[in-house]
Order: structure tokens, then C-alpha cells, then sequence
């Protein structure tokens, strides 16, 4: 008689144990990047409404520890919720109106420089006309320099800016009903934790990374502002102080947002004292915002959140092309949040994650088990 429970269990080539076929592993990645591809798609085409409720998450997430700290103290759910909302409210307001500031202000300097843009025009198409450019391009450049044709490039940048706020009254009421949720929404983790503390050790990994990138933001945006400004001030730019908050606000930009707020000042400098004071501060920016935003800022992000620098910049330009402006401010909570829900929440793929950090990560480091 045949023993069943010990004679070899034979299976056809490509199939399992069970008989079930197994797709090839190429079939299988090429499944999945067209998945990622229909994913990217469809985020593209609801940004308008998809970074509205991603810069409003992200500043819940940020200043909810606000409600946590308020509770423990006593003070009602209401009253935690109200201060949550005011606090939110108060950054977003004050960010957006310092920009939409600046850029106004710009507009309203460029009718004392009408002369000097005349005299920018006529030197810049007499060079260009005799390196042998043709009359049409002459034409073309000679509107751009015009002070009509520069307060309407301004103006664009304005529209721009108030374009992204388009969408204000959306953002202020999610933000509204995000700020309720959060001060109830980390006991509703603890419930969860219990039934997969995977998913919860990726929220409170994203959570604690979005407010370590800010945080370190925000340092090193102080640091640039503060020198910015005595640079500017030295050199005799009008409105220092304006350039500097700017320079402050566009530290949230990961890897280029020097550049930005670089445009007015060199703008100013060039009308101000010519070329050569344009120079000047073009290289104090390069010299100060490149080496501290671009050289120093990026490691120590990176080794807060867990992004290596090359994924920084790479989360800076996928998100920008995918959700517009809102997606360079943030593109770091963005990554962490995918990285989160992607990568850490499997052990299949967390192997991923030693890929992309920065640093040396250690193996004995779960960022995704629940903690009580």
C-alpha cells in the first residue's frame, strides 16, 4: 500500500505547489509600472483638488501635537480644536499674504524705473544687434524689457500665485474639518493599532517625518532670511526686509527655492546699480542660499525624514510636474507619505527603504511597528 502522506507531490512547470499558474516575474513588473503609470495619470488630472487637500493635511499633521498638548492640560475637545483651527489658519494666511506682498510690491517699484529699463533696452538690443540677431527676436526682447511688458510678467507671477489660492475656499474648509478630526483622530490609532499596526506605524512615520522636514525648514529659512537680508540691506536694495521673508518662505522648496525668491532682489539690483550690482547679489545668493539650501540643508533633511538627497530632488521635480507650485512645497511630506504606504507598510518591499534613506539604516529600525 502507498503511503499518500509522505509520496513526492509532483506540479507542472509553472504552476505552484497547488496547481495554480504563477506569472513570470517580468509580466508581473510590467503590470505594475502600468498601474503606477493609470496612478500618476489620475492624480495629474485631479491635482486642482488633490493639493488643496494635501497642503491642508500637512499642516494638520504639523501642528497637531498643538491638541495633544492642550488635552493633557485639561482644556475640552472644543477648545483644543479651536486653538488647532486659529493656529492653522493664522500660518496659512501669513505665508500666502507675505508672497502675494511681495510680488504686489514689485509691481507698484516698477513705474520709478521706467528710465532704466529704457536705457536696459537700448543697451540689450544694441549687443544683441551686433552679434547679427535678427529684427524680430530685437522686437521680441525689446517687450520683455519694456516696463509695461516687466509689470506684465510680474503680474503673471501674481496670477499665478493667486491661482494656486484659487481654490481658498475648498482648502479653508478642509482644513476646518481635518483640525476637528485631529483631536480625536489619535485615539482612533490606538483602536487601529491593534488590528494592523503596520498601516498606523506608517501614519505615525509619515507624521513624525513631515514635522521634522518642516521643522528643519524652518531653522535653516530663518538662518537664510536673517543673512539675506543684511546682504540686501548692505547693498543698499530697496526693501530688504520684504526679500528676506521671501527668501524664508521659499526655503520650503527643496533644492531650488533659492532661485525663487532670488528673482525681485536681482531684479531690483540690476535697476538699482546695473549689471555689476546685479552680479553681486546673484553670487551672495549662490554663495549663501546654494551653499545653505542646497549643499548643507539637504543632508540634514535627509537624515531627519529618511529621504536621501537624490530622492529630495527627484521627489521635488515628480511631484512639481504632477500637482503644479503646490507640489514643490510639498513634495517631501508627498514622498514620505508614499513611502510610507508603499514601501514600509509591506515587509515585502521594505527592503526598499534601505535603497532610498539617507544615512546608514540599520536593520533592528522598524519604522512601522505600532508603538504604544
Amino acid at each position: 500500500m502507498v503511503n499518500r502522506t509522505t509520496a513526492p507531490h509532483h506540479h507542472l512547470p509553472g504552476t505552484t505547489e497547488s496547481g495554480v499558474p504563477v506569472m513570470p516575474r517580468g509580466v508581473v513588473v510590467l503590470l505594475g509600472l502600468a498601474c503606477v503609470v493609470v496612478t500618476v495619470a489620475g492624480l495629474r488630472s485631479v491635482s486642482d483638488l488633490l493639493a488643496p487637500v494635501a497642503l491642508a493635511l500637512m499642516l494638520t499633521v504639523t501642528a497637531s501635537p498643538l491638541t495633544t498638548w492642550l488635552r493633557r492640560l485639561g482644556a475640552p475637545a472644543w477648545v483644543a480644536g479651536a486653538a488647532l483651527v486659529a493656529t492653522v489658519y493664522l500660518v496659512l494666511f501669513g505665508l500666502g499674504g507675505a508672497v502675494v506682498l511681495a510680488v504686489a510690491r514689485l509691481i507698484d517699484l516698477m513705474p520709478a524705473y521706467q528710465s532704466q529699463l529704457a536705457e536696459l533696452r537700448a543697451d540689450v538690443t544694441g549687443a544683441l544687434g551686433a552679434l547679427g540677431v535678427d529684427a524680430e527676436r530685437l522686437r521680441n526682447v525689446a517687450e520683455m524689457i519694456d516696463p509695461s511688458g516687466v509689470a506684465d510678467l510680474v503680474q503673471a507671477a501674481l496670477g499665478g500665485v493667486l491661482g494656486v489660492l484659487s481654490n481658498g475656499v475648498f482648502l479653508v474648509a478642509v482644513l476646518l474639518f481635518l483640525c476637528l478630526d485631529a483631536v480625536r483622530f489619535p485615539a482612533r490609532l490606538e483602536v487601529a493599532a491593534a488590528e494592523r499596526p503596520e498601516v498606523v506605524g506608517a501614519l505615525r512615520s509619515f507624521a513624525r517625518g513631515t514635522r521634522r522636514y518642516l521643522m528643519v525648514s524652518t531653522v535653516f529659512g530663518l538662518i537664510v532670511a536673517v543673512i539675506d537680508t543684511l546682504a540686501l540691506w548692505a547693498l543698499d536694495i530697496p526693501l530688504p526686509l520684504l526679500w528676506g521673508l521671501l527668501s524664508f518662505i521659499t526655503n520650503y522648496i527643496p533644492n531650488i527655492g533659492f532661485v525663487v525668491g532670488l528673482v525681485p532682489p536681482a531684479l531690483l539690483a540690476l535697476l538699482e546699480g546695473g549689471p555689476q550690482q546685479m552680479m553681486m547679489v546673484i553670487v551672495l545668493y549662490c554663495v549663501i542660499n546654494f551653499v545653505i539650501q542646497s549643499v548643507i540643508q539637504p543632508k540634514i533633511v535627509g537624515a531627519a525624514v529618511g529621504l536621501s538627497a537624490t530622492m529630495s530632488f527627484l521627489s521635488l521635480v515628480f511631484w512639481s510636474w504632477v500637482m503644479g507650485p503646490l507640489g514643490a512645497l510639498l513634495a517631501i511630506p508627498l514622498s514620505l507619505l508614499a513611502k510610507g504606504l508603499l514601501v514600509d507598510i509591506d515587509p515585502a518591499t521594505r527592503w526598499i527603504g534601505s535603497l532610498i534613506s539617507a544615512g546608514n539604516p540599520s536593520r533592528e529600525e522598524d519604522p512601522c511597528i505600532a508603538k504604544p
